[in-house]
């Protein structure tokens, strides 16, 4: 049978990293406030020159040396962002462009921070019809342009930051073979109004700005990533004491323990990077895998499983024997 398999990882963060310690002197709170309700200490936050397009194409240089694969060699590209360059063309195509690549498929997908496991289910049906043999799957984000810098619920929460993977069509043994084993994918518009942007061009004409019910969301967020998490291993035929890892998106340090308990897995079996990151939304789970890749914790082999909640709500999880 035809997987998709992970052949590099990489990512990418802009040169500032902000302390809780310099947010106290812009909002009402203090490090430690941020700390114990988050886990965050540190976020990266971008430079007027650093934007979703570059920091994706930075992550994706890395994932492809990883790989050991020229960028010419890529004939799919999928990017997942709510913050793109311009409401139009894709910054999928500008990747394309920076990456020097002459001809591929590329398109973004929207589905916040679930976006990135949006994008990989989506590489890696197309590569297992045939019709694609290389795919860069990109999750990149500049977020904190979309903050209320005076609404300190939110302000603390986000960060910016790009993850990649180079995933390659190969022949593999149903039972024993590397590659996405399972991938589950949900949304319910029902509750827009627990997390979005008040903005948009077909609405306001304006960019807006992130507005959340954290408490409503947390409940949600628990209930539904062990749902999916189950329901994907399920389908990939394990069970939770299979897994290597779980690399969550990274949006609440009580999110991660709360999810982590109520599927019986261990802590020390949970990627976690929101105390170094923040949340990068669609960037976040890429960004943990090549994270705890790069660190020697996943290596091959090992089953990991990816999962992530967003906006929307959006929400979803992938089984890859890595």
């Amino acid at each position: 049978m035809i997987r998709s398999v992970i052949l590099g990882t990489g990512s990418a963060l802009p040169e500032r990293r902000v302390a809780n310690a310099e947010l106290e002197e812009r909002l009402d709170t203090t490090d430690a406030w941020i700390v114990e309700r988050t886990g965050i200490r540190f976020r990266h936050i971008a430079a007027p020159h650093e934007t979703t397009s570059t920091l994706a194409a930075d992550a994706c240089r890395s994932a492809l040396a990883a790989a050991g694969i020229p960028a010419q060699d890529i004939d799919l590209i999928v990017l997942a962002t709510a913050t793109p360059d311009q409401t139009f063309p894709a910054t999928a195509t500008k990747v394309q462009a920076m990456l020097g690549i002459d001809d591929c498929v590329a398109f973004d997908v929207a589905a916040v921070c679930s976006g990135f496991l949006y994008a990989v289910q989506v590489a890696d049906a197309m590569l297992r019809t045939g019709l694609h043999r290389r795919a860069l799957v990109i999750g990149a984000e500049t977020f904190t342009r979309l903050l209320d810098w005076e609404d300190r619920t939110t302000a603390v929460l986000f960060g910016d930051g790009a993850g990649a993977i180079v995933l390659e069509a190969q022949d593999s043994d149903a039972a024993t073979g590397r590659g996405i084993l399972a991938t589950k994918l949900h949304a319910d518009g029902r509750h827009n109004d627990l997390l979005y942007v008040d903005g948009g061009p077909s609405t306001t004409g304006t960019v807006g700005k992130l507005r959340m019910k954290g408490r409503e969301v947390f409940r949600h967020a628990v209930v539904n990533l062990a749902a999916v998490m189950q329901e994907t291993l399920v389908i990939a035929g394990l069970t939770p004491g299979d897994v290597d890892w779980v690399v969550p998106h990274q949006a609440n340090a009580r999110i991660l323990d709360a999810t982590s308990r109520k599927l019986g897995l261990s802590p020390d079996k949970v990627v976690v990077t929101v105390d170094r990151h923040a949340n990068t939304s669609a960037a976040s789970v890429p960004l943990a895998l090549d994270t705890a890749v790069r660190d020697g914790r996943i290596h091959r082999d090992q089953i990991v499983v990816l999962e992530a909640m967003g906006g929307g709500f959006t929400w979803g999880a992938a089984v890859v024997r890595f």
